[in-house]
């Protein structure tokens, strides 16, 4: 009896403490990625359970899952080849036939347990809905090193609409590991990348890889939160080919705009909840939001500013900046610094005898590693806005690769002969930069 009593009162401060994280989750888009074992006919039960409850507490779930153990076992026993080089596997007519099959099998296994909610509770019986389809498109691998991979492909473009119409009316979303090409192929793709790809395009909340171990530090201790930045730095001192991949797509998950990574052990059945549910989790969390920030550039930004803009100077896209220049002219830039590194940067050059009422933009430019996560325009929000305290009615700027980045965001195209008298002489005909106006309100 005192037992039963203590285990109740445990269960309801348990309660307690999930009860925020159940009201911050509910509504939000989780992306899942698990391995061939956790879909397997032993498990599959207590996979199902988790995703139930997820659902029923709010949460949007995308479910991809991967055959490899399923495919070897398969290949092995009908004499085929199962070869993988570099974490990847070779997909022979062979192996892409099982990968079908097995994709069918699973699919299946999850429509029927998820077709009868949790048996012996009051919510037996409750269905909840699974989808699948061609929403991801793909392209070949290709040769790599002198290896043929045949039909194991890569990422081309994920149907994120359609994804979204389907979460958004209440169903469970199931991502295979195949692709689709547009020529009618069909190809094997790895599933940390489909799950990442996804993620990003979807712009989930979460992104949650299950894995055989977590990563830990050069101590041997296990890594429980991380930036970007410093789980890439994990990821180049682990010899784990397995691990390495998943923290890689994890890192470039973050990279681009996926806020929050969880690593989560698959052989432990309540971790995933764990992890969601309790103030310190239980498995690894690899951050993007907390690192970063958009602010005015010092003088000691000038090396990390020289080293973003560099290789756009020497394709000729930036005009080229001594540091002396860059030097004198800090006060004018801002910067997005993110965990210590200069990522983007932009300027407002405001003339000291302004008649004409102008100021021109300049410099925009975002690291590779780090584009198409918004980084770029939030700089341009933030000149902007210092224009308008500045009493600028119009900003300028030249171009001579990004016109229709420019065009999207309200600049429109005008001639030479628009550009102050002052400017006009400097104009170098020889770059042939086009010429951008906007007005501000």
């Amino acid at each position: 009896m005192s037992n039963t009593a203590s285990n109740s009162t445990d269960s309801i401060a348990w309660f307690r403490e999930a009860s925020p994280y159940i009201h911050a989750h509910r509504g939000k888009t989780m992306v899942l990625c698990l391995p061939a074992s956790m879909v397997a006919p032993e498990r599959i039960d207590t996979l199902v359970a988790d995703l139930i409850l997820l659902s029923h507490l709010g949460l949007q779930l995308v479910l991809c899952f991967g055959l490899r153990s399923e495919l070897d076992a398969q290949l092995t026993s009908s004499d085929q080849s199962a070869s993988v080089v570099d974490d990847r596997r070779i997909t022979t007519d062979a192996a892409l036939t099982a990968l079908l099959q097995s994709a069918g099998d699973v699919r299946a296994r999850l429509e029927a347990q998820l077709s009868q909610g949790l048996p012996n509770t009051p919510m037996s019986g409750t269905h909840l809905s699974v989808c699948s389809g061609n929403f991801i498109s793909a392209q070949p691998y290709g040769i790599h090193n002198g290896v043929d991979y045949l039909h194991t492909g890569t990422v081309r473009h994920v149907n994120a609409p359609t994804i979204n119409s389907l979460l958004e009316s209440g169903q469970l979303v199931v991502l295979p590991p195949i692709g689709y090409s547009p020529t009618g192929d069909i190809f094997n793709v790895k599933t940390e990348e489909i799950a990442s790809e996804a993620a990003i395009a979807l712009n989930a909340d979460k992104l949650v890889y299950f894995v055989d171990q977590l990563p830990v530090d050069e101590a041997g201790t296990v890594i429980r939160q991380a930036s970007s930045i410093e789980m890439n730095a994990a990821a180049l001192n682990t010899d784990n080919k397995k691990i390495v991949n998943t923290l890689n797509c994890s890192v470039q998950s973050c990279k681009r705009g996926v806020a929050r990574v969880h690593l989560v052990e698959s052989n432990k059945p309540d971790a995933l909840l764990k992890e969601l549910f309790t103030r310190d989790g239980g498995g690894t969390l690899v951050t993007a939001g907390l690192w970063e920030s958009i602010r005015q550039a010092q003088i000691q930004d000038v090396g990390g500013i020289i080293k973003l803009i560099e290789p756009m100077q020497q394709n000729g896209s930036l005009v080229t900046r001594s540091r002396e220049q860059l030097e004198l002219d800090i006060d004018s830039f801002m910067v997005c610094e993110r965990d210590g590194m200069i990522v983007a940067c932009a300027a407002l050059f405001i003339p000291s005898d302004n008649a004409d009422g102008y100021a021109q933009i300049a410099c925009v430019a975002t690291h590779e590693d780090y584009q198409g996560a918004g980084r770029a325009d939030k700089l341009l929000l933030a000149l902007e806005k210092r224009a308008r305290t500045a009493n600028i009615t119009r900003i300028l700027l030249l171009s001579t690769r990004a016109a229709h980045w420019f065009i999207q965001r309200g600049f429109n195209e005008v001639g030479v002969d628009t550009l102050p008298a002052s400017q006009q002489s400097l104009y170098n005909a020889q770059r042939n930069s086009k010429v951008f106006e906007k007005l501000l309100k």
